[in-house]
């Protein structure tokens, strides 16, 4: 089973950008422990990271015949791209929306998000460990099948 995690704009800032909320933990330590998580569930992981809106719908694009599902935390984006979301459903790859916050304890405009309909599931709010949940998620959901 092969699995795309896809991280959107501001997510190579992890580590720099408001650890009160968002921790020290770096994209590469995050992506490191993605790895060793991934060879306990026994699949194989991809990690992507765009901060440009048109790339990562050109990588969900690219997923469709490669992956057999999408984890993905597209930042603010989530709550802004119409294209990502189209482009989630275009591809009709099994997809978990994940946040490292509780995106519905933030500020309000962070409530909506235009992917979750177009997802199995979504998980925020527990750090990195949302990552871990969403690859757990995806993989009972894909042997589900």
């Amino acid at each position: 089973m092969k699995i795309l995690v896809i991280n959107g704009v501001n997510m190579n800032m992890l580590g720099l950008r408001e650890p009160e909320k968002y921790g020290n933990l770096t994209l590469k330590d995050l992506e490191k422990e993605l790895f060793a998580y991934s060879f306990e569930l026994g699949i194989d992981i991809e990690t992507y990271q765009s901060n440009h809106e048109g790339e990562i719908v050109e990588k969900i694009h690219s997923a469709r015949d490669k992956y057999d599902g999408i984890v993905i935390n597209a930042g603010a984006y989530t709550h802004t791209s119409v294209a990502i979301r189209d482009a989630i459903s275009a591809c009709e790859i099994p997809t978990v929306e994940v946040h490292m916050t509780n995106i519905y304890k933030r500020e309000e405009f962070r409530h909506h998000s235009y992917i979750a309909p177009v997802c199995i599931g979504q998980i925020s709010g527990f750090g990195t460990n949302s990552y871990k949940l969403g690859l757990k998620a995806i993989v009972n959901y894909i042997e589900s099948l």
